[in-house]
């Protein structure tokens, strides 16, 4: 009965070890990466009605396959992780996990749409996957908090210029600057510098002309400076991230090699030991 009992315990560990050997190894990341590629272009192909229409079962036999292609390597990734329920410790691996099961559900449920733009959300495993996205993605998150004052300061500009273009322009471009819902709307188009100058500068120019300089000021304050904050805050913060874990490493390094010495060390002593 011991006996029993031990084999019994022993072969979960033998599973574990077995799928962690597939996890880790390299041509398993670049076998899911490939197959959500795959993925990606079979739901653009989708995007087409008469291949649609023409190949549907074809399209639904693909997607199932993929389906469970993707389940099947959450579950080794699952069993892979020591303790099982470490695998829910990362974030990343919930967003994995959730696509996978949503997929199932709303397959079983045949919402149509849905279940196609789940198809599409699954590209975004891509992120998850690859490891140089998922340091830029969490450099990015860590920028929430420092986005948020300059969002604060963006809100106040966008307005402050919004009243005014209302006040300045709403009898001579009424479509543009009619309202303050309109107003924020056309600077919403001037601050990404789409055809702000032929669409919407031009033709109230034609009416008064110095509006050139509520314009230019904006698009300087606006553009250039605010912009640049968000540029500036980002890419200091993906600097951090890599300092942190250039640093990390550095340690990590440091920790064996003392680990090796003071092994070394052990030895020497087990071997004069011996001697005497």
């Amino acid at each position: 009965m011991a006996s029993q009992q031990a084999k019994e315990k022993k072969q979960p560990n033998r599973i574990s070890e077995y799928c962690a050997k597939i996890v880790d190894h390299k041509a398993f990341t670049t076998t899911i990466i490939t197959f959500i590629i795959i993925n990606a272009i079979v739901v653009g192909i989708e995007t087409y009605p008469n291949v649609y229409q023409t190949y549907t079962s074809w399209f639904y036999y693909a997607d199932i396959t993929l389906l469970w292609i993707f389940t099947i390597e959450i579950a080794m990734r699952m069993i892979a992780a020591r303790p099982t329920h470490s695998f829910f410790k990362s974030s990343w691996n919930w967003f994995d996990f959730l696509i996978v099961a949503a997929g199932h559900i709303f397959v079983g449920a045949h919402f149509i749409t849905v279940l196609r733009i789940l198809r599409v959300l699954r590209v975004l495993r891509a992120i998850s996957v690859i490891p140089s996205l998922r340091k830029l993605v969490d450099a990015l998150l860590l920028t929430i908090p420092a986005l948020g004052n300059i969002m604060i300061l963006m809100s106040i500009i966008f307005y402050i210029f919004a009243v005014t273009g209302t006040m300045l322009f709403a009898d001579v471009a009424p479509e543009y600057f009619g309202n303050l819902q309109l107003s924020l709307l056309t600077l919403f188009q001037v601050v990404t510098l789409e055809s702000w100058a032929s669409g919407v500068m031009r033709p109230i120019f034609a009416e008064v002309a110095w509006s050139w300089i509520y314009f230019v000021l904006f698009i300087l304050v606006g553009t250039f400076i605010v912009f640049n904050l968000f540029i500036g805050v980002i890419v200091s913060n993906v600097e951090k991230t890599n300092r942190d874990e250039n640093d990390d490493e550095a340690d990590m390094k440091n920790e064996v090699r003392e680990l090796r010495k003071e092994i070394a060390e052990l030895k020497n002593m087990m071997i004069k030991m011996n001697k005497s």
